[in-house]
């Protein structure tokens, strides 16, 4: 289990934000970084971002909204993300996410109550052969049932 992130500070927002940018291209480093340090890109951070790449707040937020992985907000201590996909959809992700996600109370990118988990989806995690699939924090796991998922909601404490 993982311990909340800080609190942003513009010092802190400004030094990730300079620390990218010799890079070609580093809006996306510096999104991940940002997300890496605060636990979600913080709104915080847009003037600092948006003056430095010369870029509109629209861009920023287009950039933030169109690629899933980026929190506008923090999320759980554990990210439960089930496949979405084709092969996982034919062999049971929609109900199996159906029933998780009503089982505890949330919806697509919610956070459980005591802060614990947050569900996401997720279009493919490469097992394709093995659905459904999910991944919990940094560990995918195959041939998801509802067994599985009350073994994964126990051991996050959702």
């Amino acid at each position: 289990m993982s311990a909340p992130a800080p609190a942003p500070c513009r010092d802190e927002i400004d030094a990730i934000v300079a620390a990218h940018l010799h890079l070609e291209g580093p809006l996306l480093p510096i999104l991940h970084a940002l997300q890496e340090a605060f636990g979600h890109v913080p709104a915080a951070a847009a003037p600092a971002i948006v003056e430095a790449l010369n870029i509109s707040k629209a861009e920023l937020h287009g950039v933030i909204s169109f690629y899933h992985d980026f929190r506008e907000s923090p999320g759980g201590r554990h990210v439960l993300k089930i496949c979405r996909a084709e092969a996982c959809k034919a062999v049971g992700a929609d109900a199996l996410a159906e029933a998780t996600l009503g089982r505890l109370g949330v919806d697509w990118h919610g956070t459980t109550a005591n802060g614990a988990l947050t569900v996401e989806p997720v279009y493919c995690l490469g097992l394709c052969a093995c659905g459904p699939a999910a991944m919990l924090d940094e560990r995918v796991i195959g041939r998801v049932d509802a067994g599985r998922i009350d073994a994964v909601l126990a051991e996050v404490g959702a």
